[in-house]
């Protein structure tokens, strides 16, 4: 089992992102490499049978996460009193997901290999599925929030105002990831559930817990 992301979707502009969609179409060099750890995950299963599941995370957020992420950068930015920078002006949506449900995702897919699709159709292949021992799922809270809004929940939490810096979408940015997880449901019997203003409220009192209020 290995760790994807929602980026592979790309310029894709169906929503929600299901696992049956095609993904040749990244827009950013991580995006890329993940797509690529997909496809040698495939050939690897197809040459040596050896069962791979890959997991397309959805902006995980909470405790213990990377510190170069968004929802670290914006309260440490609004605490210590400095402009954080918006991308888009804001106009952007994202299926944040809490760690402890993509880490019950994870455990609840190791107890099922991957195994070949029966009704696989080499004449009209499925994305989500193959001839070889592979497997695809999303993981994501289904449910997109906008930025704002996001930012707004922090500035709650935290009982401050942030200051914003309104700025271009970059480059190699989507404006909205929304994640089907039906097929997650089906196979594995689980939908995260945590609601994102529950995530980001015990992201704040684990961030004030160990980092302080002085950010």
């Amino acid at each position: 089992m290995y760790a994807s992301s929602a980026s592979v979707y790309g310029s894709n502009g169906r929503l929600p992102f299901t696992v049956r969609d095609n993904v040749d179409h990244p827009v950013s060099l991580y995006a890329a490499t993940k797509k690529a750890n997909e496809s040698m995950a495939h050939a690897y299963a197809h040459l040596y049978r050896v069962p791979m599941t890959g997991l397309r995370f959805f902006t995980v957020y909470g405790p213990w996460g990377r510190p170069d992420m968004a929802l670290f950068l914006f309260t440490r930015a609004i605490l210590e009193g400095r402009p954080i920078d918006v991308f888009n002006h804001g106009r952007m949506r994202r299926d944040f997901t809490y760690v402890d449900d993509i880490a019950e995702g994870v455990v609840r897919v190791l107890d099922r290999v991957a195994q070949p699709g029966p009704a696989f159709d080499r004449r009209n292949p499925d994305p989500a599925t193959s001839a070889a021992p592979w497997r695809l799922y999303n993981i994501g809270n289904h449910e997109p929030v906008g930025l704002l809004t996001l930012i707004e929940l922090i500035e709650e939490a935290l009982g401050r105002k942030a200051v914003k810096n309104l700025l271009p979408l970059q480059p190699g940015g989507v404006t909205e990831t929304y994640a089907d997880v039906e097929a997650l449901a089906r196979d594995i019997g689980f939908r995260p559930n945590t609601p994102v203003r529950v995530g980001v409220r015990r992201f704040v009192d684990w961030y004030l817990s160990y980092y302080g209020k002085a950010g």
